[in-house]
């Protein structure tokens, strides 16, 4: 062979490797601009603790098969936050884009969401998707959920905000009224009444807990996630059936009324962790998330379809229940729902998109649930208007790598009242108050002359929050102080 055919062929393998580098960078690439338009499917479990699956807590009581699979198959968030520790507050923050803070939310008389405002189904619904929400819709009504005269129907609600269909109950099932909901009417109104529901053994805001109350004839509490469902894998098999050209991706919400109270599990699960009734509802959650896996792998839907699992805040569960049964709901962390402490407020966060996201993977970037609203804007194309969605980051590139030279948010702000605020900035975390600020005793504490005034934490080094270091590091203070004031002043987040 001649120096010229010697050199021509290292030129055509140099080359060679050159064109595989610049298609591996334009794949890399693609992961995070390219418009993917997958079917999505967003389940928000209710009250459910951080500690409670086997994959952020190896000493949970409740066996999670699915939903350990799914993390298998998946990313799974360590750092991940609900806006707030309720239930209302969360789902505005997750439809909107915006901290529950910045506005007064009236659930029981009047809709949260305005009419004007950019919410995620109906970003979705310009990317041309089919939105549908199965589930506890706890965002109000024109004139409120509990009304005399049903007959004109339930306006404001999801087909006004951005849905296409809506199946579902207007609140969690230990409020009242208790009725179903199709698109905008009852299926029956609440004509009748029921008496208050306890348990023995566990505080009056656990158990088998609802409130007295209207309630529409034949309407069970029990038989709502089971309903539920029967109704995903009804939709998603419906889905399947429609014809591959005029089929629409698709959006379903399914926000679930459990195991938040009343737990009822049923006969299937009564008895089956050693969680007691809590921990057995649980499990029927986890059964239903393998229902849907299960449907979506019959119908070869499971690669274009990106599934996301959360909770929408912590659990009601107490110390003492913890000691009493040897599982802690919410694993290391501290408080409970309604906290300002990470058990209040920090969730399971799953994502799995077959061939997208890496399989078994961990996340560790800051995240929340107000940045789904631009993270699936981003992933589909659609731009936010200016104004619309304030608190939300495009956060796309983390469903396809789990690791950023540097986040996509450094700030994050929590919060369930007026006065008691969780201020992140990296590891650093300060709450505005001595107190819980929420359920957890001492509720709150009034500042003595010398001492802290509030509380700060390094959750790098104490994700327990057990050690106060506000007078130790002022200068921190200081900074978390500046973005809170910040944040409020700009009415966005600014990272």
């Amino acid at each position: 062979m001649s120096i010229h055919q010697n050199h021509y062929l290292v030129r055509i393998l140099l080359l060679s490797v050159f064109w595989c580098l610049i298609n591996s960078s334009l794949k890399q690439a693609a992961a995070t601009d390219t418009i993917l338009k997958p079917n999505i499917i967003f389940i928000m479990a209710d009250d459910m603790g951080y500690g409670d699956i086997r994959a952020y807590n190896p000493n949970s009581k409740i066996d999670t098969p699915h939903l350990n699979r799914l993390i298998k198959q998946g990313m799974r968030f360590t750092d991940a936050h609900a806006p707030a520790g309720l239930c209302v507050q969360t789902r505005y923050g997750l439809l909107t884009g915006q901290y529950p803070f910045r506005t007064t939310l009236r659930e029981r008389i009047e809709p949260c969401i305005e009419a004007d405002q950019l919410t995620l189904p109906g970003m979705l619904q310009s990317a041309g998707y089919y939105t549908a929400m199965l589930g506890k819709w706890h965002l109000g009504f024109v004139g409120g959920k509990d009304k005399e005269d049903y007959s004109e129907g339930l306006y404001g609600g999801p087909k006004d905000r951005g849905f296409d269909s809506f199946f579902g109950i207007p609140a969690s099932l230990d409020i009242p009224p208790y009725y179903w909901i199709q698109n905008r009417k009852p299926l029956l109104p609440p004509t009748k009444t029921i008496g208050d529901n306890f348990s023995e053994g566990w505080t009056k805001i656990q158990g088998a807990f609802w409130r007295k109350g209207r309630i529409a004839p034949g309407f069970v509490h029990a038989e709502v996630l089971p309903t539920l469902s029967r109704r995903a894998n009804f939709f998603l098999d419906t889905q399947a059936q429609l014809p591959a050209k005029t089929r629409k991706p698709f959006f379903l919400y399914l926000p679930l009324p459990a195991p938040h109270t009343p737990w009822l599990p049923s006969q299937k699960f009564t008895g089956k962790s050693k969680a007691s009734m809590y921990g057995d509802f649980v499990m029927m959650v986890d059964d239903m998330v393998g229902q849907i896996i299960k449907r979506l792998d019959q119908h070869a839907m499971a690669e274009d379809t990106l599934i996301i699992f959360t909770s929408d805040n912590g659990p009601v569960w107490y110390p003492a229940d913890t000691e009493r049964l040897d599982h802690s709901s919410t694993g290391k962390l501290r408080g409970m729902k309604a906290d300002c402490y990470e058990g209040g407020h920090r969730v399971p966060f799953i994502v799995r998109w077959p061939n997208k996201t890496p399989a078994g993977t961990v996340n560790e970037h800051l995240i929340c649930h107000t940045d789904m609203l631009a993270t699936l804007a981003g992933l589909t194309g659609q731009k936010i208007p200016s104004g619309q969605a304030p608190d939300s980051i495009n956060q796309s590139q983390l469903l396809f790598m789990p690791k950023l030279e540097r986040p996509l948010r450094n700030t994050l702000i929590t919060s369930n009242n007026a006065k008691y605020f969780g201020i992140r900035m990296g590891s650093w975390k300060m709450i505005t108050g001595l107190g819980s600020g929420g359920f957890t005793q001492p509720r709150d504490i009034k500042p003595r002359d010398g001492e802290p005034a509030g509380q700060l934490f390094n959750l790098k080094e104490d994700l327990s929050e057990t050690n106060n270091l506000w007078l130790q590091h002022p200068e921190i203070v200081k900074q978390l102080e500046s973005v809170l004031r910040k944040s409020k002043e700009l009415g966005k987040t600014e990272n």
